[in-house]
């Protein structure tokens, strides 16, 4: 069964408990909780706090975690900053088990120059890989690569370079950014769907235009078409939003992206029939 979900990032300025009742409010039966949700990244983690405002809301299930990425890179050529962004990204995977929270997604890292990705930051990643795949087992988490936007220093923004990968890494999952691979067109998306969908644990969804991401979806074509041959490819997992709320016109209020939050929601159901 496909879950409706959102990124908390979109409710970034409330605490948790208004978070998540702002989620239910829109008609979101799931949630995405980035680790670096302000509430809950700038009070220190309390892990407690979220697992207790979790429970108040059963009627999010199946909920995902983001690993935390801003700031970070695992892949980074110092040092010092490489072992803080695979140890943030661990943290997120233990934090995933302890809330019984089943799929963690994950960034891949991106050389530090803007210049494309040498040797020297494959084995930076291959070490991520591996840091990555003791901390999952056993653990019950699904850890889920994402894709990047195709950039010139991205390490992971092709779908062949994702089958690449999950073809080496049989333990290891795949996130879809659709609005990361919509910058090369709509065929990137449905070739990442046809070459990878065997392992897709979660997807992010929103659009792209102009060279911005993360837009509203509400009304696109292109969009509905994408959704419906994802699900023809037999996905039943969460589609989670993805939106910048820095894309609309004015910072909108609580009441307004409940609003916008619904209105995407429709859509994609309508998408479903």
């Amino acid at each position: 069964m496909v879950h409706l979900a959102v990124s908390s990032m979109f409710f970034h300025e409330y605490p948790l408990e208004e978070i998540f009742s702002f989620v239910v409010e829109a008609g979101c039966d799931s949630v995405e909780f980035w680790v670096e949700t302000p509430s809950y990244w700038m009070a220190g983690q309390p892990e407690d706090d979220l697992v207790q405002t979790m429970q108040k809301f059963p009627e999010l299930v199946s909920p995902t975690l983001h690993a935390p990425i801003l700031d970070l890179n695992p892949t980074s050529i110092n040092p010092a900053v490489a072992e803080v962004s695979v140890q943030c990204t661990i943290d997120a995977i233990r934090l995933a088990a302890r809330t019984g929270i089943e799929v963690v997604t994950v960034h891949p890292g991106r050389r530090t120059a803007k210049r494309p990705p040498s040797a020297p930051d494959y084995v930076r990643f291959a070490r991520y890989i591996r840091a990555l795949e003791e901390a999952a087992s056993g653990s019950g988490v699904r850890v889920s690569m994402e894709n990047m936007e195709r950039k010139v220093n991205s390490l992971l923004c092709t779908p062949d370079d994702m089958r690449e990968l999950l073809d080496r890494e049989h333990w290891l999952w795949f996130t879809l950014d659709i609005s990361h691979a919509l910058r090369a067109g709509t065929e990137e998306v449905r070739r990442y769907i046809d070459l990878c969908g065997d392992r897709l644990a979660n997807v992010h969804v929103g659009g792209y235009a102009d060279g911005r991401m993360h837009l509203p979806i509400d009304g696109d074509d292109g969009m509905a078409g994408i959704l419906r041959y994802l699900l023809q490819s037999g996905y039943r997992g969460n589609l989670t939003l993805e939106l910048e709320d820095r894309n609309f016109t004015h910072d909108l209020t609580a009441e307004e992206k409940v609003l916008v939050l619904s209105r995407e929601l429709a859509f994609m159901r309508d998408c479903f029939v």
